[in-house]
């Protein structure tokens, strides 16, 4: 049983391993890789570096401010990884490399990399990658979002957090990631827990009821609302891919929010 639930594995390639504490130390992911229901390990390209100084990075040729990560060491640490992969049994992942000029990360990515069993992490620092590496040894290149950061690490891990808690058994209640923003298309519902009231208002009555179909309508309309008002982008990809049901289309009506899927 315990080889079925460790078939996920992560390889991140970074010149700041300590990092990836934050996440393999603590948290529900964290708690997950203790159970061993994945596997992580890192590996510093400094390592596989050919001088003493352990030198990753030289200047850009065109000059420039910052420095250029350098192709050699990079696929001598590839090459570790497939060794390693291999010798585990495990075939080569796909090499995917966190930059902001990659595809927008989302929820079906996540979904399709939960079947591929492991995928390898490139993190970029200072002015980038030499295109080189990227051209003949990256698979996908993926963003977090319209922002830079100062590494591909913390987008690593968001990645593998965003991956590794749709893992079975990791999350207590397995509906928990069931019932997740992005799953059916829309964004969540909103939530409330004790006390019932407060000065800053009150839980709303359907959820004290006790009525569950009442309570699964007023969350499902709740979630359109929100995805109208936040993310309309959301809701024309949900209804152009038939995620929206006849209830949900008369819904939107009723609030004069059908404008909202032109």
């Amino acid at each position: 049983m315990r080889d079925q639930v460790t078939s996920m594995r992560f390889d991140a390639i970074s010149v700041l391993p300590a990092m990836f504490s934050a996440l393999t130390d603590h948290g529900v992911v964290g708690r997950a890789l203790g159970r061993q229901l994945w596997q992580f390990k890192c590996w510093n390209p400094r390592e596989f570096a050919s001088d003493t100084y352990k030198t990753v990075d030289d200047r850009p040729y065109g000059g420039g401010p910052g420095m250029v990560m350098m192709v050699e060491p990079l696929l001598r640490t590839l090459a570790a990884i497939r060794a390693d992969q291999q010798s585990s049994g495990l075939t080569p992942s796909p090499v995917i490399y966190l930059s902001p000029q990659g595809a927008l990360l989302t929820h079906a990515m996540t979904r399709r990399w939960l079947r591929s069993g492991g995928l390898t992490l490139l993190c970029g620092r200072y002015e980038g990658v030499d295109q080189r590496l990227l051209d003949h040894a990256v698979d996908e290149q993926i963003s977090v979002g319209d922002f830079v950061v100062s590494g591909g690490e913390l987008p690593a891990m968001l990645l593998i957090d965003a991956v590794v808690r749709q893992l079975p058994q990791v999350l207590q209640d397995a509906q928990s990631a069931q019932q997740d923003s992005f799953v059916d298309g829309l964004l969540d519902h909103p939530h409330y827990t004790r006390p019932e009231s407060l000065a800053q208002g009150a839980v709303p009555a359907v959820l004290l009821s006790g009525h569950h179909r009442d309570i699964e309508q007023w969350r499902r309309r709740q979630s359109l609302l929100v995805t109208a008002q936040r993310r309309p982008d959301l809701l024309r990809r949900a209804s152009q891919d038939g995620r929206l049901t006849s209830a949900d289309l008369s819904f939107l009506a009723s609030q004069d929010l059908m404008g909202v899927l032109d």
